[in-house]
């Protein structure tokens, strides 16, 4: 199977899952304002409160095996790490050649990445009957993802701050919305989410 056609079939397969990450796996709880970072859900998910080393490090390999799986079905090369903090567990696939095709498993503004992360989620719940809040980052893609969520959330706020409106920014995951959510707090702005599904998005303000 090529890469090609791999991305297309996790595609395929994740659109069935449109309402996974925010209305079953709840990433993030954005109902309201959020100041301070406070998206209760994800608090509590780095807190480590409820959720056992044990049992993350078990569902660390389950993902774990459930991607290399994958990856020897499309005949990609790439290293799996597993790191177990703040309560959550963190898969990275990495590879040191760029021509090993992993780029394919990131997509255009990482949509492939998303729907990866939410089908290894499913393969653990099945396997665990735990649902899991696992973060899948393929070849830094979340890292440096992060460093624009930021400049983002800058460029909102200065935004506000001459027009004196609030601005709405562009549909993004739960898992980004949390980081720019965090960003706009500390700045000492005020951020909501609005929208439903793949129209959810960040509303930035003043008060």
């Amino acid at each position: 199977m090529s890469a090609e056609s791999t991305e297309h079939a996790i595609s395929a397969e994740a659109s069935d899952q449109d309402t996974f990450q925010d209305d079953v796996q709840g990433d993030v709880q954005e109902d309201g304002p959020q100041e301070a970072g406070n998206d209760s859900e994800d608090a509590a998910a780095g807190s480590g409160k409820g959720t056992s080393a044990s049992r993350l490090e078990e569902e660390g390999d389950v993902a774990a095996d459930y991607l290399e799986e994958l990856l020897d079905i499309a005949d990609i090369d790439g290293d799996i790490d597993i790191e177990v903090r703040n309560g959550r567990t963190y898969i990275s696939i990495v590879a040191e050649d760029d021509s090993s095709g992993l780029e394919s498993l990131v997509g255009r503004d990482g949509e492939v990445l998303e729907a990866l992360q939410e089908l290894t989620r499913l393969a653990v719940l099945s396997a665990t009957e735990n649902r899991s809040r696992l973060v899948l980052d393929i070849n830094g893609y979340r890292a440096d993802r992060a460093g624009d969520l930021q400049q983002i959330a800058e460029d909102a706020i200065a935004s506000v701050k001459e027009s004196g409106k609030s601005v709405a920014l562009a549909p993004m995951s739960a898992y980004e919305r949390k980081i720019v959510h965090d960003a706009v707090a500390d700045l000492g702005f005020v951020s909501e989410s609005e929208g439903e599904g793949a129209d959810r998005h960040i509303v930035v303000s003043a008060d």
